[in-house]
């Protein structure tokens, strides 16, 4: 049997997505504004983006309410954003695929290719080792402003 491989979606089609996205569940989005999460998040929430913290023992992060787990999160989610390791992505996956995500988004440096490549395969839309900030500001906005 062929070995499967992860790809990531072409450039167009991760532009195409984001336009789509208004609302993000960040997985492991860190109250600390040091934190690379923090200020990915707050990036896209000030560039009109919803953000809704999932991350356990927090009550809220960047004004929005935080949820220990996506299960709980009670608003229609257009994109799951990740920031935890890579050894956490099989579990998200799961919680993904029963809550009916559409759309994941692993952060730039955690690759997990199984767990990417059974998302991709219960019909969810996956990026993984890219960063979304980066990408949104660097592959898409310039296309709208074009």
């Amino acid at each position: 049997m062929a070995r499967m491989y992860f790809a990531n979606p072409s450039h167009d089609e991760i532009c195409d997505q984001l336009a789509q996205v208004r609302t993000i569940a960040v997985i492991g989005l860190s109250p600390k504004q040091n934190r690379p999460s923090f200020r990915i998040a707050r990036a896209m929430q000030q560039a009109g983006f919803r953000i809704i913290p999932v991350r356990p023992l927090v009550g809220t992060v960047l004004g929005e309410t935080a949820y220990s787990r996506l299960s709980q999160v009670p608003d229609p989610i257009d994109l799951v954003n990740v920031f935890r390791a890579a050894a956490h992505i099989d579990a998200i996956v799961d919680d993904c695929i029963a809550q009916g995500v559409r759309r994941l988004w692993i952060q730039e440096g955690i690759i997990n290719e199984p767990a990417a490549l059974r998302a991709r395969a219960a019909g969810i839309w996956v990026v993984m080792d890219r960063c979304i900030w980066r990408d949104y500001t660097g592959l898409c906005l310039p296309r709208r402003i074009a």
